[in-house]
């Protein structure tokens, strides 16, 4: 059935004659319309069967961790072998405390990095950024043996600060490209008002760039942070582990084998008694927490620097 439209203005030809209103109706009769909805159920369906393990491995965690739950262990110490109760607390400590300090080292050295590879066209900042990139799939291990050959060996001891070191190299790389990206989406027209109003270069960067970046780089500094909680190798090669606290006699002692709750759940998880396995898996909850959390701060950043 053909449909003409009325013309809305006698002498205009109307644009719709002749078209066949019904050939543009969706029917699973045509062998395009039949693919497309294939496609797009197959999709489905694959994506669901892609979220199965993801969800399988939440719901053990919730399931065996939940139980163990409590206040006690995270202010509790680990138990010996044959001892029941106990916590994790100085974990807990041990992996925020050499998180934090990998920040201090990491953040500075990666902003200032990214200014420079935004702001450079040389060969040298093509070199640091190819070098950045390589640095994405390093190999957490070897930033272990590296922080190992570095400070475990020249102070003679495992300690949270050759722990921080560590992750410190592995969050670098995340930091600086993640960085370079957010402020080179900041509009060149604000940079160049900058400019014109006879701002300096360093001035121009410090209170216009980074300013309008910074949820970008706060992005890139909570991926960073969600991979460094939960990296094991470079750990057990630099911090090893302790069952006490971080802190002596009123001071926090960063000279020290320290634990942290990845090295924790690689302990305890291969134990043959029943409590500390189920420490294991609290542990691992509690991680799992901790990295989902930093992920989901970096993601609503992300949006907002999309939004601006």
């Amino acid at each position: 059935m053909v449909t003409k439209a009325i013309a809305p203005h006698p002498g205009i030809p109307d644009p719709f004659t002749g078209v066949d209103f019904a050939q543009l109706e969706k029917s699973l009769r045509r062998p395009r319309t039949l693919i497309d909805s294939t496609l797009n159920f197959l999709t489905s369906v694959l994506t669901l069967i892609a979220l199965v393990p993801l969800f399988s491995v939440v719901l053990m965690l919730l399931w065996r961790g939940g139980k163990r739950l409590g206040a006690t262990v995270f202010t509790s110490l680990p138990p010996a072998p044959l001892e029941a109760g106990g916590g994790f607390g100085n974990a807990i400590v041990g992996t925020l405390v050499m998180v934090g300090l990998a920040m201090l080292f990491s953040v500075p050295f990666g902003i200032l990095t990214a200014v420079y590879l935004a702001q450079s066209r040389s060969k040298m900042a093509e070199a640091v950024r190819f070098c950045a990139k390589v640095l994405t799939g390093f190999p957490s291990i070897l930033a272990g043996v590296f922080a190992y050959g570095v400070i475990v060996l020249t102070t003679g001891g495992y300690s949270a600060l050759a722990g921080a070191v560590a992750l410190s190299v592995l969050m670098l790389p995340t930091i600086i490209l993640t960085s370079e990206d957010a402020i080179r989406m900041v509009p060149s027209r604000m940079k160049e008002a900058a400019i014109g109003m006879g701002a300096t270069p360093t001035q121009t960067a410090w209170m216009v760039l980074l300013p309008t970046a910074m949820p970008g780089i706060l992005t890139g500094v909570m991926l960073a942070v969600a991979r460094a909680a939960g990296e094991t190798a470079p750990l057990i090669f630099t911090a090893l582990f302790s069952n006490y606290w971080l802190w002596e006699r009123g001071h926090v002692n960063l000279a020290q084998p320290t634990a942290s709750l990845a090295v924790l759940i690689y302990n305890f998880a291969g134990m043959p008694f029943k409590n500390q396995v189920e420490l294991a898996w609290a542990a691992a909850l509690v991680l799992v927490l901790m990295v989902l959390t930093a992920n989901l701060i970096g993601q609503s950043l992300s949006t907002k620097q999309v939004q601006q």
